[in-house]
């Protein structure tokens, strides 16, 4: 112990000699210059400054640039960084700088440091040439997260949470008195509590209990708890909730600036399961033989306040997220399908984004407010559809003509340079215990992207309205969705890729590349090769995030861009309302520093409910295959990697590997230039794209796993 001691005591004064060193532009002092700026003079603590200074020189931490003085050599040796846990229990530390490049940390110099941690890391010198930088965590800056979802163990004497985090190689010890009354093999929420010096294990309690294991309830709860959502809300925001009004009163709707609509033609589409309508189109033919056609979205920044309970819990949520086989709202039932869902026979407040169009959906005149309106009809996507081709039914005569209007904008919007990514979207048939006993994907038709239509040119307008009212200094603030260009190696490695199935890529601008994606996406419908290329070509884009600067959006070729249309699911359109609603008023700039942290806390809560859903699908295949173990398919090869190769089954789309040490008849190593593994004896190669016959193996629900074996001639 006295010589762990010793050498953490070490690393600290490491730590502030070389701190010294570099608030002082890194002059050469001698020790006792050191020991001076650090104000000790006593006799063995300026030895023992030398003592480090002399070790460190032999390590390459410092160099003696002139006799008896000192200097850090020229490299960064204090890094912070993330920590990214690999299998074996070491790790990399990726750094902050991304001009850094990562380091590696023995299992043993870790500090109990788990993944995600940002971390502080003394860097070793580079023992030998090519060798890769080592280093040892002193300090764990801010812990990712300290609550695990897992299966309890308990026993008479003692109890441990093994987690299901496959990143968190640790199980959590749990004294009795702290279990809150978890069974053995239940499946829990627990919070680590301590971790004592020296100790392998940490100390947790246990803060929640899901349930069962292996129960629908219990593993998607465990999935919103892993992904830090709550379950619940609390109940001051419930009371807040439920003390507004459901219905409109004379007040509101004669509210100054909002415009009534309500003898408007006006209706939802949605799909036939949803239950929170947040937008809803109002048409009416002008005499002059234009078009007034109005988005209006629910007005819930008229219900939810800045500062109130609800606003701040929406904003720690940041997004509803969409489970398999549930909804978990932003906003509390009574707002979310309630009070603002634009229910049809109700009075409803809107804000709203109004255009008359000409007929070749030319903007003539724009109107952006408050509104009240009165829905007329609720459409689920497949009603409208139906009157579309149809041509026959409820509104056909609005809906057609809303239909040829989207027409004319999406061709406009691709030949502008917009990318369309049309990728699959499976669904599950689930009984009433929430098993899947089917996989379908959903296909979109013209009624979806009639809505789609409407809502870009929305979020367009609105985004344009605000990014012309003031330029330089004098620009004001508002929350964008901006997606940047492609990186453009991932793009060249996805065009080298796509070019071995016969697709051309051409790189040389933004709108070549746009144009050849476009022409892929049409090309490859249908094809087995659909969902693979389509996810890789997605990969090699950037990600869209808010942000309040006023950039493009790639992806859509737009200028700019705002997301305006649900506020009922997306906290950034309550902040798009608000400051539209404060300009609009002719209110002054609001404050970008706040509306920035708020963009890229929201960008980060999105990129989470995203992970959540992910898991949710991939919960669901291995549960529905798990009944199918034995089965044979057919699937694509659709990711490889060194240790196996991922394969997505044609009919059902759920995905499994196959690792390389179950293939029996060659050894198999990873060609990753390639996208392809190659047998080291026959050459057979198994490339990304190419068609296998799979059987399912083994499932892993717990983990989310399927494993295949591979089916050889």
């Amino acid at each position: 112990m006295a010589k762990n001691k010793n050498s953490q005591f070490k690393l600290v004064l490491i730590q502030l000699i070389s701190d010294i060193f570099e608030k002082n532009k890194n002059v050469a002092l001698n020790h006792k210059q050191v020991a001076a700026k650090l104000n000790l003079s006593d006799k063995a603590a300026v030895d023992t400054i030398l003592e480090v200074l002399v070790e460190q020189t032999e390590n390459g931490l410092f160099i003696r640039p002139e006799r008896g003085k000192f200097k850090l050599k020229d490299q960064k040796v204090f890094i912070t960084g993330k920590v990214d846990m690999t299998a074996d229990g070491s790790a990399f530390i990726v750094p902050d700088d991304e001009f850094e490049k990562d380091i590696f940390v023995a299992p043993r110099k870790l500090r109990n440091a788990l993944h995600g941690d940002i971390v502080k890391v003394h860097v070793f010198g580079k023992k030998t040439s090519g060798r890769r930088n080592e280093g040892e965590i002193v300090e764990i800056i801010t812990r990712a997260k300290t609550d695990f979802i897992g299966v309890a163990k308990v026993s008479e004497r003692f109890a441990f949470i093994i987690p299901d985090d496959r990143k968190m190689l640790h199980d959590i010890f749990v004294p009795l008195s702290d279990l809150n009354g978890a069974k053995n093999g239940q499946k829990v929420q627990v919070s680590i509590t301590d971790w004592p010096e020296g100790a392998k294990n940490p100390i947790g309690k246990i803060i929640n209990v899901l349930g069962t294991q292996g129960e629908n309830d219990t593993e998607m709860n465990a999935i919103l708890a892993q992904y830090g959502f709550p379950l619940s809300f609390p109940p001051e925001v419930e009371k807040e909730a439920n003390a507004i009004p459901e219905t409109v009163s004379e007040a509101e709707i004669n509210e100054k600036g909002r415009k009534d609509f309500r003898d408007t033609v006006t209706f939802t589409i949605d799909p036939a399961d949803a239950k929170d309508f947040d937008d809803a189109i109002s048409f009416k033919k002008l005499p002059n033989g234009n078009y007034e056609v109005g988005v209006h979205i629910a007005d819930v920044s008229h219900y939810v306040k800045p500062n109130s309970a609800l606003d701040k819990e929406a904003y720690e949520r940041a997004t509803s997220v969409y489970l398999v086989d549930r909804v978990i709202p932003m906003l509390p039932e009574r707002l979310s399908n309630g009070v603002c869902s634009l229910r049809p026979n109700e009075d409803k407040l809107c804000f709203a984004a109004v255009f008359e169009l000409d007929e070749k959906a030319n903007i003539i005149t724009e109107w952006f407010g408050r509104t009240t309106i009165h829905s007329d009809r609720r459409f689920s996507y497949e009603e409208a559809q139906e009157v579309i081709e149809t041509k026959t039914g409820d509104y056909a005569e609005e809906l057609l003509k809303l239909n040829e209007l989207a027409y004319v904008l999406r061709d406009r919007k691709f030949k502008n340079g917009a990318i369309s990514f049309e990728s699959t979207e499976v669904k599950f048939k689930l009984d009433d215990r929430g098993k899947p006993i089917g996989v379908y994907v959903k296909e979109r038709k013209d009624a979806h992207k009639l809505i789609e239509d409407f809502m870009l040119l929305a979020n367009k307008k609105v985004a344009e309205f605000i990014a012309k009212k003031g330029n330089g200094k004098n620009k004001y603030t508002f929350v964008y969705r901006s997606h940047d260009s492609p990186n453009l190696e991932n793009l060249n490695n996805f065009a080298a890729f796509a070019s071995r199935f016969g697709y051309k890529i051409n790189t040389k601008t933004d709108k070549d590349i746009a144009k050849s994606l476009n022409f892929l996406m049409e090309d490859v419908e249908g094809k087995k090769e659909q969902n693979m290329l389509t996810q890789l070509a997605i990969r090699s884009m950037a990600k869209a995030i808010y942000t309040t600067k006023k950039t493009s959006h790639y992806g859509l070729a737009f200028d700019h861009y705002t997301h305006f249309t649900s506020p009922i699911r997306r906290y950034p359109d309550v902040m798009v309302h608000r400051l539209l609603a404060l300009y609009l008023e002719g209110g002054r700039s609001a404050n970008a520093e706040e509306y920035e942290t708020a963009s890229s806390h929201s960008s980060a809560m999105e990129k989470r409910a995203s992970d959540a859903e992910r898991a949710s699908i991939k919960y669901k295949q291995a549960e529905y295959l798990e009944d199918n173990i034995g089965s044979i398919y057919t699937g694509i090869i659709s990711g490889v990697t060194e240790w196996g190769m991922y394969v997505e089954i044609s009919e059902n789309k759920c995905e499994g590997m196959i690792r390389l040490r179950d293939i029996t008849d060659d050894f198999y190593v990873w060609d990753e230039k390639n996208y392809c593994i190659v047998g080291q004896r026959k050459h057979k190669k198994y490339q990304l794209g190419d068609e296998v016959q799979v059987k399912v193996k083994k499932v892993d629900l717990s983990k989310r796993q399927i494993d295949f074996s591979l089916v050889q001639d």
